[in-house]
């Protein structure tokens, strides 16, 4: 795919990525680290150590699966750069219309993204 066929594309990657800086800035604090957000978000006294564990794992997991999406995207507009958006970064072929509408970030085929969620999840349970 040209860079002009990608124009679309590398839009709504752009929105994206602009939507999650944003969010992470605003979880984070602002200028403040990670740690210190956490910190003064969590650590009321009258709330219970099981609860605060827990909301301390979301906080961080949804920080960390937002990372790793603006890594996606900032892939995706590398690949767009590179001339190489829209080929499956596994075997080579066209990822479809549809599936980069749907996910622009996609860097696999349908096909080669179950193969990888699928040896994903044999590696965790291993």
């Amino acid at each position: 795919m040209d860079k002009t066929q990608a124009a679309p594309f590398r839009q709504q990657l752009l929105a994206q990525q602009s939507a999650l800086l944003a969010q992470l800035a605003a979880q984070r604090g602002g200028a403040i680290g990670r740690a210190e957000a956490a910190a003064d978000h969590f650590g009321q006294p009258e709330d219970p150590r099981a609860q605060l564990a827990t909301e301390r794992a979301l906080e961080f997991a949804l920080d960390d699966r937002e990372t790793t999406h603006l890594a996606a995207v900032a892939a995706a507009l590398a690949r767009i750069e590179a001339g190489t958006f829209g080929e499956c970064i596994a075997c080579g072929t066209h990822i479809t219309a549809a599936r980069l509408h749907a996910t622009p970030e996609a860097a696999r085929c349908v096909h080669c993204q179950e193969k990888a969620e699928q040896q994903q999840q044999r590696t965790q349970t291993a």
